[in-house]
């Protein structure tokens, strides 16, 4: 098909404008240093996450790392210092995308009844640790660290897990209270506190089990629900058996 030329004395200004802008390439804006920067540092979070998951803080090299990450080996020291920040930061970043997606006490009201906001927190820490909508990696971490502790473990304790502890514990102790009308023995408290993470870990830890067991076991969202309601009554059967027994 032949092409028409257009004869720019006698195009409208709209059309050479239209003919200017077809005829001129087109070009991707081009990333800022600091856009660049931020892509590589969550390229390195990621990849080291695959790989200190899978391999384990001692066995995991930086170099792996980067060649994952797509990155210059000298990027880690760049973006964390070393070897050990880069592990606490991923494993902060683990623990932090947890407790956003799922935040502590969900929305519940702090003067709500206390068996309202123990059935929170048991649904709350049985999604974290049951879904199955974020990478893989960060429960293969979590469950390395715990088996392989690092100097990293005590930073996210006082940062994520003492709260839920402190709120647990505190939330036990009003049950407690509430349930024999006097102040609770801290033992109880304990091992009140104790039973309800544990069941909730139970779930977690022995899920490959379970699925050969009772393959009828659903952990999907709903079935976490029932899991969770199922866990709530059971731990509040148990301190009102404990407030009501005389010692």
């Amino acid at each position: 098909m032949a092409r028409r030329v257009m004869n720019p004395s006698s195009a409208t200004p709209g059309a050479v404008a239209e003919l200017a802008f077809a005829s001129s390439p087109v070009r991707a804006p081009e990333a800022s240093t600091e856009t660049v920067g931020i892509d590589t540092r969550a390229r390195l979070l990621e990849s080291a996450g695959e790989v200190f998951a899978a391999r384990g803080y001692q066995a995991a090299t930086i170099r792996e790392i980067c060649n994952r990450a797509r990155a210059n080996v000298a990027a880690v020291n760049y973006h964390f210092g070393d070897k050990e920040s880069l592990y606490a930061e991923v494993l902060t970043f683990a623990f932090r995308f947890s407790i956003e997606k799922y935040p502590l006490g969900m929305g519940t009201h702090p003067a709500a009844p206390a068996e309202e906001r123990i059935a929170a927190f048991v649904k709350n820490y049985l999604d974290r640790l049951l879904d199955e909508g974020r990478p893989a990696w960060h429960g293969q971490l979590i469950a390395r660290e715990m088996v392989e502790p690092t100097a990293a473990l005590d930073k996210v304790i006082e940062q994520f897990v003492r709260p839920q502890h402190d709120g647990l514990w505190k939330l036990v102790a009003e049950l407690l209270q509430q349930y024999s009308g006097k102040t609770p023995d801290q033992a109880n408290v304990r091992q009140g506190a104790n039973s309800v993470v544990g069941q909730c870990l139970f779930y977690k830890n022995c899920r490959r089990i379970i699925g050969k067991l009772m393959p009828e076991t659903d952990f999907s969202a709903a079935g976490r629900k029932v899991l969770a309601e199922h866990i709530t009554a059971m731990s509040i059967a148990g301190l009102k058996a404990i407030a009501s027994a005389k010692h």
